[in-house]
């Protein structure tokens, strides 16, 4: 619809949001929002970035619940993970007691010293530099993937590149950017990645704490973004020697912690 002009009806493609929730041994860990698709990477990314396994091989096994509507037919809305033997189930305190939405991979949790998981991959001594020209390349490349958002307009998306090369190494689209980002992580886990030492996280909203933990959490050095960063954001990248990366649009970028790993391309 424009304004001053006649309405025009015609049909519209919108994202799919569903819920999928997430148990761990059996037992009910978290329900997040979601575009459906890349399950098993999107819990194995979360879990990874909750600090409940540090990588693929802690999980045994995935797979779907008997989760039905209301004409019984398979939902695909409920994983259970099974931890390999030896791996400890995740502790109350990480819990979360109410759904995680689309906008929010934080919420719920029942304590927000929990929030703060240590890695098992620390970036602080990550001697990765890229230039300033090679990150410039990465908004477009990011957008070149975003098939979905192209068809509905209403999701968030999330790359990953070879920090010395600056080849793509895989893109992920979510209505959650906590999600994508989960995706993006459950992928590399999945492909014996971790740590993902020498890499560039890309993302399509802002760098939000949460993003920050996730990218801490799976050895990535670098997060950029085409938003802003929140000062909590800031705050953990400085205390875990992340760099991050804002405003990237254009020629044109902000450079919020670990700045040494970011040279001008002469």
């Amino acid at each position: 619809m424009t304004v001053g002009e006649p309405a025009v009806r015609r049909e519209d493609v919108l994202a799919v949001e569903e819920p999928l929730e997430i148990r761990v041994d059996g037992q009910q860990f978290s329900i997040t929002m979601r575009t459906p698709g890349h399950d098993f990477e999107l819990a194995t990314g979360f879990l990874i970035s909750e600090g409940v396994v540090a990588a693929r091989e802690d999980i045994a096994a995935i797979r779907y619940c008997a989760g039905t509507d209301d004409d019984g037919l398979q939902t695909y809305n409920v994983l259970d993970v099974a931890l390999s033997p030896g791996v400890e189930p995740p502790s109350t305190d990480l819990t979360r007691h109410v759904y995680t939405t689309s906008s929010c991979g934080v919420c719920g949790k029942a304590s927000i010293d929990a929030v703060r998981t240590s890695s098992s991959h620390p970036v602080a001594d990550d001697l990765l530099q890229v230039t300033d020209r090679q990150l410039a390349s990465l908004p477009d490349q990011l957008r070149a993937g975003q098939d979905v958002f192209d068809r509905t307009g209403g999701v968030h998306a999330a790359a990953l590149f070879d920090g010395r090369t600056g080849e793509l190494l895989v893109t992920r689209e979510d209505v959650g950017r906590h999600n994508a980002v989960d995706k993006v992580v459950g992928w590399a886990a999945e492909h014996s990645k971790l740590p993902l030492t020498g890499t560039v996280l890309m993302v399509s909203g802002r760098a939000s704490f949460e993003l920050v933990q996730k990218a801490s959490m799976a050895g990535i050095p670098v997060l950029s973004a085409v938003s802003a960063p929140s000062s909590l954001a800031i705050e953990l990248a400085e205390q875990t020697g992340l760099t991050v990366i804002g405003f990237l649009r254009g020629t044109s970028m902000v450079v919020y912690s670990r700045d040494d790993r970011v040279k001008a391309d002469q």
